[in-house]
């Protein structure tokens, strides 16, 4: 009798023990909670201060627009998120990108019958240069440079309109899609094939070596992206061979 009363206290000793680690320990969370948001405090008031003093400069520079925007974000603010937002209203940069989003939509849809909806992101950002520098001169302003990063960022922020706008990562290259399909891994991979082959126009044959497929399973990605318009097809080839053409993988502005 005497060692069960003496094991019952040690077992109440014991979870007294433990609530009492379990307080200290919540305790040490909450402090450095505390130190953590007093931090983030600090460093979203430098942002404030130093947004404010170079404001010009962060519109106008893309490098150090970007840098910004990543510090912005690496604290959990996004002055992006709303044309409304206090970040919005201090640096402007919220409009900036929305109008950038608004003529990325214009180029994709006016390249989309010469490159079926696929567009690599150094041609669009050329392509949306020589837009924004026309607009300028006709107000005898001067356009603000933009960067492969700022499109990104603009693209990223569309996804509200669903899946017709994103970005494709294609054999080392960005490349943008403005059509409202879900390519799979086979699309991209061939998408990839026909990067690395460099050619024109490809066969089911030239795909199936590259990629090491069968004929039905290469057929299968051809017939899908060909009926999204991404790929065209050749059926009057020199040798009687039918062949594929992916125009957005060729840099258009290059050949007008």
């Amino acid at each position: 009798m005497h060692k069960n009363r003496i094991g019952k206290a040690g077992l109440l000793e014991q979870q007294k023990l433990k609530q009492r680690l379990k307080e200290k320990g919540e305790d040490v969370s909450n402090m450095q909670m505390s130190q953590m948001q007093e931090r983030l405090k600090f460093f979203r008031e430098s942002l404030e201060e130093y947004a404010r003093k170079h404001k010009k400069d962060i519109n106008n520079d893309p490098q150090l627009r970007h840098q910004f925007t990543k510090m912005c974000t690496s604290i959990g603010v996004d002055p992006l998120a709303s044309r409304k937002g206090f970040w919005a209203e201090l640096l402007g940069v919220g409009d900036f990108y929305y109008e950038l989003a608004v003529q990325i939509i214009e180029v994709c849809l006016k390249t989309r019958n010469q490159n079926g909806g696929i567009i690599e992101l150094n041609e669009l950002r050329e392509r949306l240069t020589n837009m924004r520098n026309r607009y300028s001169r006709s107000k005898a302003t001067r356009a603000v440079e933009i960067s492969n990063e700022d499109v990104k960022r603009s693209i990223n922020n569309m996804k509200e309109l669903g899946n017709g706008y994103k970005l494709l990562l294609v054999g080392g290259r960005y490349y943008v899609q403005s059509v409202p399909c879900e390519l799979t891994t086979d699309h991209t991979d061939v998408l990839a094939a026909v990067n690395r082959l460099g050619a024109i126009g490809v066969s089911v044959q030239d795909l199936v070596h590259e990629l090491g497929w069968t004929s039905n399973r290469t057929q299968d990605a051809l017939t899908m992206l060909q009926s999204e318009g991404i790929a065209w097809i050749d059926t009057q080839s020199p040798n009687n061979q039918t062949l594929y053409w992916f125009p957005g993988m060729i840099d258009q502005s290059k050949m007008e």
